[in-house]
């Protein structure tokens, strides 16, 4: 049975109003709250406690063959970075609760009652998340490299806030967030439910690695295909050390896009044409 839903205000609804009415309830919500303060912490604490114990590591092996180089700029700035695998789940999750909670709790029918046009709704959404998840990864980059900093010159290994390795995890590592977090609400879109929509998230950047390395082993070739899977193009560019493929940076770039914006399409498609 088809929903029509007519609006009754006949005020003039603006893509500025609606993005800072969508900001206002989502901050509203200790969960938009609680996952921003997670995802901040888990980068933090995780850069720290890599970098501390590879250079104890490093340490208690110097001049052994075979160990890694751990005074490289490089791995001291990837390191820095490492909380970023697990920054994609947490805020990729808020990526999918912006939109899948609305249909959850029936809250959608309100939303598209003041502002009828959904893919207005949507696009503030998108950016809404975009902004929200590139300030928060940023943030987070920083206060790692501040934490980080002291445990690095302790250990002699090289970190440099203007150096080149570091300025690519900051940036490129945001870009492969925010890939991450529009992923969600594609998915959110999508599948409309937060619970199926965080599963399919983590399935893909967790899981479906690991099946992707099973069957490299076997298939040889399929190492061709698996270097433009989210988590290989989404933080390849920021961790040239860990994520070894052949793709230029342009290519890498425009797999961060596509997987940040397909699912997005093909939800917004769905929203227009499908019942509340």
């Amino acid at each position: 049975m088809t929903t029509q839903l007519e609006s009754t205000f006949h005020g003039h609804v603006t893509l500025g109003g609606v993005l800072r009415s969508e900001a206002i309830r989502f901050f509203s919500l200790n969960s938009t709250r609680i996952l921003i303060l997670v995802a901040v912490l888990v980068n933090v604490l995780i850069a720290a406690g890599t970098l501390w114990a590879m250079g104890l590591f490093s340490s208690q092996t110097a001049g052994v063959p075979g160990m890694p180089d751990t005074s490289s700029p490089a791995f001291t700035a990837e390191m820095v970075g490492s909380g970023l695998g697990f920054g994609q789940l947490i805020l990729g999750a808020l990526g999918v609760l912006l939109i899948s909670g609305e249909f959850t709790t029936g809250s959608a029918v309100s939303t598209f009652l003041a502002s009828p046009q959904r893919l207005r709704v949507l696009l503030a959404k998108s950016i809404l998340i975009t902004v929200l998840t590139a300030v928060v990864t940023l943030g987070s980059l920083l206060l790692s490299y501040l934490v980080s900093k002291p445990i690095a010159q302790n250990y002699g290994m090289a970190l440099e806030f203007a150096g080149e390795p570091f300025q690519r995890v900051l940036w490129y590592g945001t870009l492969g967030v925010v890939m991450a977090a529009l992923m969600g609400l594609g998915l959110g879109t999508l599948l409309r439910n937060s619970a199926g929509g965080i599963t399919l998230l983590a399935a893909i950047f967790f899981v479906l690695p690991i099946a992707t390395q099973l069957l490299i082993m076997t298939v040889e070739w399929f190492r061709n295909v698996a270097q433009f899977l989210p988590d290989q193009v989404g933080l390849g560019a920021a961790f040239p050390l860990s994520y070894q493929n052949n793709l230029e940076i342009w290519q890498q770039m425009l797999g961060v896009a596509g997987w940040a914006l397909i699912p997005l399409l093909i939800g917004a498609w769905l929203l227009k044409v499908r019942d509340i």
